[in-house]
Parts: structure tokens; C-alpha cells; sequence
């Protein structure tokens, strides 16, 4: 039966899978229907805008469906879950829809409350989605969302991935280990553009200001995309700090190491990170071609002239130690411990 006009509601406190199995077969059983997200700043564990953003992703190939914010002030659930909340908000919903409401969708988890009936019957038929059908809550992707990566549609997954960077300085090891643990956790990563930036200058030491904002600015720009195809865990190899230090060592004039400070400084701040991953100079330095000898010569005063610019900003990193397999398993450790992700989904 096709009705003309339906309503489904909820807080999508995050928008899951089952949300959009329910939303898709109330779309096709009504000319119009009306997603009323609920929201409340004192009580949400994520914004309405970015549930709002979501969920217009889900269904912007649905014309039918038509997004409505409404506002409630209970505090918490517990106080949202009484005959005035819930009464108001259907009058709020009526309201907004402002005409009649032939078909409410619920879950049936409410089968037998008798809550949906009493606030839209009999003017509105009470239609039941099986919970069972996609067995996950909410609640549950709220607890810990890696035990549920599944469930979680892939434009809600970036806000739950967890970042790892991994720093340190010259032929630590960095691009090898990054790659090697995405492929352990069949996720992606992130590779330094420093690298192919220098290979265009054809050395280090005649690298110029605009090299150093090409990187920040690409650098950021490819974590922003790659996120949004990991696989619970993003690893990132190299950041703005580093780049940060490269630019006072290298370049010259004051001015324009001020100009890369002023890009950098921006990017540091709104950067991110769950885990980081400083590798000490304890393998052997190799020379590709790129790489600059006077931090060669000294690898440990560099290496500790990075750290001290994420002290300087209150960073904690990990420092890491031994040889290639020693980095990769104390990493795994680490990424447990600290991120309480493994290799067994």
C-alpha cells in the first residue's frame, strides 16, 4: 500500500545501518516521508549538523524523503522517555509537517508500548520495522564503534577512524612501516608528499618556500580524502610539525620561514591525532638520493629537535626503538593497548 504522506523518526545518535533499511522501505511506501531528527546539544554524543549531514548523504537519491530538525530539551534519555517529551514532540512534529500524517514508522521494539498509537492514532497507521532484521542499536555503535564497524554506513565512518601518526626523522623506517601496517590492518595510509616534492626540486638544500606550502597543503588535503575510505584506522606518515622543522632548516630568508610558520601553525591546530608513533634513529641511514647529510652526520640531535617542537605544543608521542620488526610489533602493541584495536575484526 502506498500512502501520501509518512513519517520516521529518531535521534540517529549515530545514523546506522538498520536506520537506512527502515528509511529506504518507508521511502517506497509513501509519496512523500518526512525524517524528523531529533536533537538535543546537552545530551548527543555527535552534532545534529553532522547527523543532519549524514543522512541527507544516505537518501539525497530519494525525492520523496524530506529532512526535519526538531528540537527537545530533555537533558538525557531517561528524562526524554515520559509521556510530556514524547507528547510534545509529536505535537512539534505534526506541527512542522503541517498536514495530515497517513503512515508512522517505528521499530519494533516499541511493538506492544501502545507509545506511537496513543500520540498518532487513529488519524495515523502505526507501521512496525523488525528490529532483528539488522541487529544493532545505536547504543551499541556509541559503546564502541570498531566492534560494529559493519553496521556503520560508510559516510559516518571518517568521524569514528582513528588517526595514527608516524614521525621521526630522516630513514627512520616511516614510509615502510606506514604501508606495512595498513596492510595489517587492510586499511590505507597516507605518504609523505615531502618526498615527491623533493624529487621535483632535485635536493633538499634547493627546496623553496612555496615547496613548503605545496606539502602542508597537499598533505592535508590527501588525509582528508583517504579517511574517508579507512578501514577503522588511518595511518599517516608525517605531519606538519615535521614539515615545520624542515622549513626552518633549510630555508634562509626570515620572511618566508615566517610564511610557512603562519601554514603550518594553521594546520597544526586543527590537526588531529588518537596515536602517535615516533621512531628513533636506530636503524641504519640510508641514502636515497634525497636525503640530507648534515642530518646524517647528526641523526639524534635532529631527531631530538622534532620531538621538542610537539613538546612545545603538548603532543604525546610513543617513541619507538629496534629494528624494522621491532617497530612493527611494538606498533601493533601500541595500537592495542592505546586504541584497543587488533587484527581480529
Amino acid at each position: 500500500m502506498r500512502y501520501k504522506v509518512g513519517m520516521y523518526g529518531g535521534s540517529f545518535d549515530p545514523l546506522h545501518i538498520g536506520h537506512i533499511h527502515d528509511i529506504i522501505r518507508a521511502a517506497a511506501m509513501c509519496e512523500e516521508l518526512y525524517v524528523m531528527i531529533s536533537w538535543c546539544e546537552e545530551r548527543e554524543s555527535t552534532s545534529k549538523e553532522l547527523r543532519y549531514r549524514w543522512i541527507h548523504n544516505s537518501c539525497m537519491h530519494l525525492p520523496n524523503v524530506k529532512l526535519i530538525m526538531i528540537e527537545d530539551k530533555a537533558v538525557d534519555k531517561e528524562t526524554y522517555n515520559t509521556d510530556y517529551y514524547w507528547e510534545k514532540g509529536a505535537a512539534d512534529i505534526k506541527a512542522e509537517i503541517g498536514k495530515p500524517i497517513d503512515a508512522v514508522f517505528c521499530g519494533s521494539d516499541y511493538l506492544g508500548t501502545n507509545r506511537f498509537e496513543s500520540l498518532y492514532c487513529p488519524d495515523s497507521k502505526v507501521i512496525y520495522f523488525d528490529r532483528q532484521e539488522v541487529p544493532i542499536s545505536s547504543t551499541d555503535i556509541r559503546g564502541w564503534a570498531m566492534n560494529h564497524w559493519d553496521y556503520i554506513p560508510k559516510v559516518c565512518k571518517p568521524y569514528y577512524t582513528k588517526k595514527v601518526l608516524v614521525v621521526g626523522g630522516e630513514s627512520t623506517g616511516k614510509s615502510t612501516l606506514v604501508q606495512n601496517l595498513a596492510l595489517a590492518y587492510n586499511t590505507n595510509f597516507v605518504s609523505e608528499v615531502g618526498r615527491d616534492v623533493t624529487e621535483v626540486a632535485g635536493c633538499e638544500d634547493l627546496m623553496i618556500m612555496e615547496d613548503f606550502l605545496e606539502i602542508l597543503l597537499r598533505h592535508k588535503m590527501k588525509e582528508m580524502e583517504a579517511i574517508k575510505d579507512s578501514n577503522r584506522i588511518l595511518f599517516i606518515d608525517t605531519d606538519a610539525i615535521t614539515t615545520k622543522f624542515y622549513s626552518h632548516f633549510l630555508l634562509n630568508n626570515s620572511e618566508e620561514i615566517a610564511k610557512c610558520d603562519a601554514l603550518a601553525n594553521a594546520i597544526i591546530h586543527i590537526n588531529s591525532f588518537d596515536l602517535i608513533l615516533f621512531l628513533e634513529p636506530t636503524v641504519a641511514f640510508v641514502q636515497d638520493g634525497t636525503r640530507n647529510e648534515i642530518i646524517a652526520a647528526d641523526r639524534e640531535m635532529y631527531s631530538n629537535q622534532i620531538k621538542q617542537l610537539f613538546d612545545e605544543i603538548g603532543l604525546r608521542y610513543n617513541c619507538i626503538t629496534g629494528d624494522y620488526l621491532d617497530r612493527f610489533n611494538k606498533s601493533k602493541e601500541l595500537i592495542k593497548e592505546q586504541l584497543d584495536i587488533d587484527t581480529v575484526w
